[in-house]
């Protein structure tokens, strides 16, 4: 792997229990390396499952215990249901209640604020993305932010991860962070590196890792007899997939000095966020990520499909 240059802040996106190949991916590189994440990246940035990996990293957690903590989740929160069933999910408030996810992440994390990562030593900054039902907005909740310095970390990463029709909204305002633009982080961080921290774009490397994506698409003609429900999923995974490539694109087109190395993996089959059942496929995953990251083999699919120059 090419050194990274003097600053380097880690970028990840959401994905749900895909998050679990991320957090694999980083303890290969975390054991190739010989020293942690947090030692390595001075900025992490994440959305929804990229907090619960951005927060362990600033955390000092080991990332093989970050997989760890993705098993244990996959156990208990994911469990099947009458709830997760058609016609029934599409009928309740939430399949899955957050209660065992709100007590892991207070394991994991303890009580430490936002305001703690500033004063730690060296300190570590911070972007959790969450959207705010009450004010229609997307907040970025950093620790140098007075609004944000009382926020416990396990909160903000509640927030961030809590997606709509999946758990339930965080006090009556709080949705995931990739209910937005943001459900890849990258240009936030590249954003908070470069106006925030005032890190110079020659000096900067920005990791970006997404969760997986599926190549394939619909048939032709499949579309043709769709109802409303049919449209539903087809037209939320083309404004995802969008809005991830617009936010390489601006990464790649604004920070030019910037370097910027995105990795990805793709899925040989759809993988829900909540298919607890494929932990092991993506485990398996994160190795070949792992891999990839220390070969400096970037993701080159996502400039293909913004015809970005390669």
């Amino acid at each position: 792997m090419r050194p990274f240059r003097k600053y380097a802040a880690l970028a990840i996106d959401g994905g749900g229990i895909r998050g679990t190949m991320v957090a694999k991916a980083l303890a290969v590189l975390e054991e190739a390396e010989g020293k942690s994440c947090r030692e390595m990246f001075g900025l992490t940035a994440g959305t929804s499952t990229g907090s619960i990996l951005s927060a362990t990293v600033a955390a000092g957690i080991p990332a093989a215990r970050t997989h760890e903590l993705y098993e244990d989740l996959g156990r208990n929160i994911f469990k099947k249901s009458w709830r997760t069933v058609f016609p029934f999910k599409y009928l309740v408030h939430y399949m899955y209640p957050s209660d065992y996810f709100k007590a892991a992440l207070q394991k994991y994390l303890g009580e430490m604020t936002m305001a703690d990562l500033r004063a730690a030593k060296p300190s570590v900054d911070v972007v959790i993305t969450t959207r705010d039902l009450v004010l229609n907005k997307t907040h970025f909740v950093k620790p140098w932010k007075p609004e944000y310095a009382d926020w416990k970390l396990w909160y903000a990463v509640l927030c961030s991860s809590s997606a709509p029709t999946y758990m339930p909204v965080v006090d009556g305002r709080y949705v995931d962070g990739g209910v937005g633009s943001y459900g890849n982080p990258c240009y936030i961080a590249a954003y908070e590196a470069k106006y925030c921290l005032k890190w110079p774009a020659a000096d900067t490397t920005l990791v970006s890792i997404g969760t997986g994506r599926y190549p394939g698409g619909l048939k032709p003609h499949q579309a043709d007899g769709f109802n409303v429900l049919d449209w539903i999923v087809p037209i939320l995974d083309t404004y995802a997939s969008d809005a991830c490539v617009q936010q390489v694109r601006l990464v790649d087109t604004l920070f030019e000095e910037l370097d910027f190395r995105r990795f990805e993996m793709d899925l040989p089959y759809p993988i829900p966020m909540d298919d607890a059942s494929a932990i092991p496929a993506l485990t398996d995953l994160g190795v070949e990520l792992g891999e990839k990251i220390l070969h400096d083999r970037t993701d080159d699919e996502v400039r293909v499909r913004a015809d970005l120059p390669q």
